[in-house]
C-alpha cells in the first residue's frame, strides 16, 4: 500500500489540513506577539513552522507524483501485444502441421488399404463356397468402411471452409447406400444390437438423383457411428424416405434412430455448437468431442438441409434431415393419377400445418395434396393459435417441437378456446421420435392422434378416413 493518496478527494483533504495549519500559525504568531515572545510561544511557533514545512513538502511530492502518474510507462503493453501475436502465429502453425500430418497419415493408410480391397475383389471372383463368400463380403465391407472413416477424419480435420465443395453427380440412393448400411449392420450385431434399415420408395417416383453421395455418406457415418456407440442395448433404425416428389426435385429424408443413452434438454439445445464455444462442464456427457456432429451439421447446411434432433435421457435419440435433390433420367413407369380420398366433397378440405422446417413442410404438403387437401403452413405454435382464431380449418397437424411455442401448449390453447368448443377440429401431433413420454404428454394436452415421422402413406390415408366423416357430419 502506498503512503501517498492517489485520489482527488485525498488531495483535497491535505489542502484543508494545510489551510488549518496556516491559520493556526497566524493565530500563534499573533498570540506570541501579545505575550512578548515568551519561550513557550516561541517553541510552539517553531513546531508549527516545522508542520508547515512538512505539509508543503507533502504537497509538492503529491503534485509531482500526480504528474508522473499521467505519464505512466506503457511500454510493457507493446511487449504483451507482441507476445500475443507470437502465440497466434504458433497456434496457426500447429493447426497447419496437424492438417499436414493427418493428410500424410491418411495417404499412408490408403495405400495398404487399397491393396487389401484389390485382393479381396480378386478373391471374390475366385471359386468360393457360400461360407467363404460371406466371410470375404464382410471383410470387403469392413475395409471399405475403414476407407470411408479415414476420409471422414481428414475432412473433419479441415472443418467446413472454402476447400469443401458440394458436388452433383448421378446417384441411386438405395444402391449406393445399401453397402454402407450393411457395414453398420455387422457392427451393430457385433455389439449385440438389433439393426434395421429401410428405404421408403414410391415406384412411380423412383428416379436417379443428382447429389453429393460422398457427403451424404459422411453425414450418415458420423450419425450412425454415434448411434451405435451410445446404445448399450436395443435397436438402431435407419429410414431413408424418398417418396416425396416436388416438380423436378425429390425430397429425401434421412432418419437415424437409436434406443441409447439419449441427451438432456441442455445437450439437445447445444448439440451442434462447436467444441471451442461449448461449456465443457455442462456438456461432460456430450457425444465425444463434438467435432463430428458440428461438421455434420455444417455439411447438411451446405447441401441445403437442416439437421435436427429429438432426444430423451435414457430413452434414445433421433437425428433427421431432409435434402431436396434434383431428378435425373431413370426408368419411369407410367404415372397414374392418385385417387383423392376427399374428392367426394365439393370444396377444398382445409388443413392447418404447424411445422418449422421448410423441407418437412414440402413433404407434408406433397402427402396431403395427393388426397385433395389444401394446406396452410405456420412455423410455430403461437402463429398456429393466432391463425386458428381467424380462419376455419377441417384438421390441424401440429409438430411437437417448435420455436416460440411448442405443439403441446399450442394444442392446449386451441382446445381451451370458445371456437374449438363450438366446433371440434381434430388435432394430429407429429414427431420424429414417438417416445412414450411424448405420446403421454401429447394425449394430456388433448391431441386426437399421434403420428410419427416419416409419415407413412397408408397411415395418413387411414387417419384422414377416420376423421373426415366426423367433420362432415358435425
Amino acid at each position: 500500500m502506498s503512503f501517498f493518496p492517489k485520489s482527488n478527494e485525498s488531495i483535497k483533504n491535505w489542502g484543508v489540513l494545510l489551510a488549518l495549519t496556516a491559520l493556526l500559525l497566524v493565530v500563534c504568531v499573533f498570540v506570541g506577539y501579545i505575550v512578548y515572545k515568551s519561550v513557550l510561544v516561541l517553541l510552539l511557533i517553531s513546531l508549527l513552522l516545522l508542520l508547515v514545512i512538512i505539509a508543503l513538502s507533502v504537497t509538492l511530492i503529491l503534485f509531482f507524483k500526480q504528474q508522473a502518474d499521467g505519464k505512466e510507462d506503457t511500454s510493457y503493453l507493446y511487449d504483451e501485444i507482441e507476445y500475443l501475436k507470437q502465440g497466434i502465429s504458433r497456434a496457426e502453425n500447429n493447426s497447419k502441421n496437424k492438417t499436414v500430418y493427418l493428410s500424410n497419415m491418411s495417404h499412408e493408410i490408403r495405400i495398404p488399404l487399397s491393396t487389401v480391397l484389390g485382393m479381396l475383389n480378386m478373391l471374390k471372383q475366385s471359386d468360393l463356397d457360400d461360407d467363404q463368400r460371406a466371410q470375404v463380403e464382410i471383410a470387403d465391407y469392413s475395409s471399405e468402411h475403414l476407407l470411408q472413416l479415414v476420409n471422414m477424419v481428414l475432412d473433419n480435420s479441415k472443418g467446413i471452409d472454402d476447400k469443401i465443395r458440394i458436388e452433383n453427380e448421378t446417384m441411386d440412393l438405395k444402391s449406393d447406400l445399401s453397402k454402407l448400411l450393411k457395414i453398420f449392420e455387422y457392427q451393430a450385431w457385433d455389439k449385440g444390437l438389433e439393426f434395421e434399415s429401410k428405404f421408403l420408395i414410391d415406384e412411380k417416383h423412383n428416379f436417379l438423383l443428382l447429389g453429393d453421395i460422398k457427403r451424404i455418406q459422411q453425414v450418415l457415418i458420423n450419425l450412425i457411428n454415434n448411434a451405435i456407440k451410445f446404445t448399450i442395448n436395443g435397436k438402431i433404425t435407419i429410414t431413408i424416405d424418398h417418396t416425396v416428389t416436388d416438380d423436378d426435385n425429390q425430397i429425401v429424408t434421412f432418419y437415424i434412430k437409436d434406443t441409447g443413452v439419449g441427451m438432456s434438454a441442455y445437450e439437445v439445445k447445444h448439440i451442434f455448437v462447436p467444441p471451442e464455444d461449448r461449456d465443457s462442464v455442462a456438456m461432460r456427457h456430450y457425444r465425444g468431442s463434438g467435432v463430428g456432429l458440428s461438421i455434420t451439421n455444417n455439411l447438411v447446411d451446405l447441401m441445403g438441409g437442416k439437421l435436427k434432433v429429438e432426444s430423451k435421457e435414457n430413452e434414445g435419440s433421433t437425428f433427421y434431415f431432409s435434402l431436396q435433390l434434383q431428378k435425373t433420367l431413370n426408368i419411369k413407369k407410367d404415372k397414374k393419377e392418385t385417387d383423392s380420398l376427399l374428392n367426394q366433397f365439393d370444396y377444398k378440405f382445409s388443413v392447418l400445418v404447424a411445422e418449422d422446417n421448410k423441407m418437412n413442410q414440402k413433404v407434408i404438403k406433397f402427402l396431403l395434396e395427393q388426397h385433395g387437401v389444401e394446406c396452410t403452413f405456420v412455423t410455430n405454435g403461437l402463429d398456429a393459435v393466432n391463425l386458428y382464431k381467424v380462419l376455419d380449418f377441417d384438421m390441424i397437424f401440429m409438430d411437437i417441437y417448435m420455436p416460440e411455442m411448442d405443439g403441446y401448449e399450442a394444442t392446449e390453447r386451441i382446445k381451451s378456446s370458445s371456437k374449438y368448443k363450438a366446433h371440434n377440429v381434430p388435432i394430429i401431433a407429429v414427431s420424429a421420435s414417438a417416445f412414450e413420454k411424448d405420446i403421454e404428454r401429447a394425449k394430456a394436452s388433448g391431441v386426437d392422434y399421434f403420428l410419427s415421422k416419416p409419415i407413412e402413406k397408408d397411415k395418413l390415408k387411414d387417419l384422414l378416413s377416420k376423421y373426415t366423416p366426423k367433420i362432415k357430419t358435425s
